[in-house]
């Protein structure tokens, strides 16, 4: 397996500095941190810059904060200045780690994405007669970093790099506690053993991809599983024999505890694809795709949100207008058609009082 060095220079030339930079403001460019850090832009950076070739870098306090939908999580947020440094490393390692996952991992890959795991779930759904649809309980608080570390030493053996990378997965903030009892462990085993990565970092994102590239390559070599997909924690393999799902699972169990991780108990399940599989948001039956009712549920609150917004002048109407855009982008990946017919055509946006120098009130 060929490991790869001397990506310090790469990742510490400014000119990758400036574009991670670029990169971490997007769609936050006028946030208060983003316009203090670009104030001085070539100063932070040159500042920035120098922590790291003198390995004198560390990261700042997150921020957390929790979601309740779809699901409870906790996010954490990096420092602006964190996240300019995991978009400089990401930009290096992420190519690296990216050509060791199969083709069907399909989150946090450039030109991948949910859409595209749906298609290929459609095709897997409308040709198998079975599935075997897994989640991995509580998966970024469960990233165990002993393996992480491990694992990706595994590719890169850069000594500034690795140190990069085990500041980022050191500095990690505390993450929902997860105790599991693995082989060989003892009664203070879980407790000991550092865990979890922040859902906010795109560090996390890349590491917990490549965490289970392993797995994905066991399954489609090992098992051997003609139709397989993943996206993040989810993984589905397809086929005409129950048989051999009921003996897979078994399996996946057993070489998912080689990296301290379990199956959810009540969503992994194996069932005939004519009842439909719910993925990304999507319901698939053999005849037609639609959008689940808790997204399009949480989809609603999101435009009555919208619509108070923007009778109080919180967002302009390009921001309106780009948001629904994107919902409708997003709802013609199903059989959706007379949903948006039935939306849309009522979507009426006024300001909540008419602007002293307009005498007409403005509409979307």
């Amino acid at each position: 397996m060929k490991r790869y060095g001397n990506l310090w220079t790469e990742i510490t030339d400014f000119s990758n500095l400036l574009r991670a930079a670029h990169k971490a403001q997007q769609g936050k460019r006028f946030r208060e941190c983003v316009l203090r850090f670009n104030y001085n832009l070539e100063t932070e950076l040159l500042a920035l810059q120098t922590a790291l070739l003198d390995q004198t870098y560390h990261p700042g306090n997150y921020t957390t904060f929790e979601i309740q939908e779809p699901k409870y999580r906790l996010i954490s947020a990096a420092p602006y200045r964190d996240r300019v440094v995991h978009h400089a490393l990401c930009n290096v390692v992420m190519p690296i780690l990216e050509r060791t996952l199969i083709h069907d991992t399909y989150a946090n890959r450039e030109g991948f994405g949910s859409h595209r795991a749906l298609h290929r779930f459609t095709q897997f759904v409308r040709s198998s007669r079975y599935i075997l649809q897994c989640d991995i309980k509580k998966y970024f608080p469960s990233i165990d970093h002993e393996i992480l570390k491990t694992l990706l030493r595994r590719k890169i053996k850069c000594p500034q790099t690795l140190w990069l990378i085990d500041t980022i997965i050191d500095n990690s903030n505390p993450q929902e506690p997860v105790f599991d009892y693995f082989p060989g462990d003892d009664l203070l085993t879980p407790a000991q053993r550092r865990k979890g990565l922040p859902i906010g970092n795109l560090t996390s994102q890349c590491f917990a991809n490549f965490y289970l590239g392993g797995f994905d390559h066991f399954v489609k070599e090992q098992l051997p599983a003609q139709k397989y997909l993943r996206y993040v924690d989810d993984f589905a393999l397809f086929s005409d024999d129950r048989a051999f799902l009921v003996d897979a699972r078994c399996q996946l169990e057993d070489y998912l505890v080689r990296l301290r991780l379990k199956m959810h108990p009540v969503k992994s399940q194996l069932f005939e694809t004519r009842i439909g599989a719910s993925f990304v948001g999507f319901r698939v039956l053999p005849s037609h795709t639609r959008v689940r009712s808790a997204n399009l549920r949480q989809a609603r609150r999101r435009l009555k949100r919208l619509k108070k917004d923007f009778s109080l002048r919180r967002i302009s109407v390009q921001k309106l207008t780009q948001s629904i855009q994107s919902w409708g982008a997003h709802l013609k990946h199903a059989d959706t058609w007379h949903l948006r017919q039935d939306i849309f055509s009522k979507l009426v946006f006024t300001y909540a009082s008419k602007p002293r120098r307009s005498p007409n009130s403005s509409e979307v």
